[in-house]
């Protein structure tokens, strides 16, 4: 039976794999632009990079290890402090918000319509750019509102995210575990 940490891992694994297609995107825009040959008509030959381009670059790894660390913790069910209540993801997610949206709103605004040009190889990569772009603000903004009403549904935001409170073995109700060799 279908869970709702279950959905909500399921969509940060989406999350991660289109973050990665994203990398891959921006990565190969980045490499064009940075080694133009001499004879290339885009900038005359000279080499460049879309600024844009580098925060989607930026946007997509923080996507990744935001991701992966949210199911790490989901998964595990570990309580980390402050950083693994609903609040902290919150945060995190609405700090994705931002920089997803800003990133494809500035990437629509340059390449939104490049259907004249398809014919060329670039242009079809900054058309798959833009679409991935939105498709990650879009999982974004589903995990913001899946999250604030589970939150609020349950009172648990400041609780762990991960949804299994026991009182025994919670970070917020108990005293620090006696270590035997003060490491494990």
């Amino acid at each position: 039976m279908a869970t709702i940490n279950g959905a909500r891992v399921g969509l940060y694994v989406v999350l991660w794999l289109f973050s990665a297609v994203l990398l891959g995107l921006t990565g190969t825009r980045l490499h064009y632009t940075l080694r133009l040959p001499p004879g290339d008509p885009l900038n005359h030959g000279k080499s460049f990079y879309d600024p844009i381009v580098a925060e989607l670059l930026v946007t997509s790894v923080l996507g990744m290890i935001w991701s992966s660390f949210i199911i790490h913790i989901i998964h595990r069910s570990y309580d980390y402090g402050r950083i693994s209540t609903f609040v902290g993801e919150l945060i995190g997610l609405m700090g994705l918000f931002a920089l997803y949206l800003v990133g494809a709103a500035i990437a629509s605004t340059y390449w939104g319509n490049l259907f004249w040009c398809h014919q060329y190889w670039q242009c079809r990569v900054l058309t798959v750019l833009v679409a991935f772009a939105w498709m990650c603000w879009v999982i974004v903004f589903i995990l913001v509102f899946v999250s604030v009403m589970f939150a609020v549904a349950n009172a648990a935001f400041f609780r762990p995210l991960h949804a299994q409170y026991d009182a025994r073995d919670s970070y917020y109700n108990r005293e620090p575990k006696r270590r035997r060799c003060g490491i494990f």
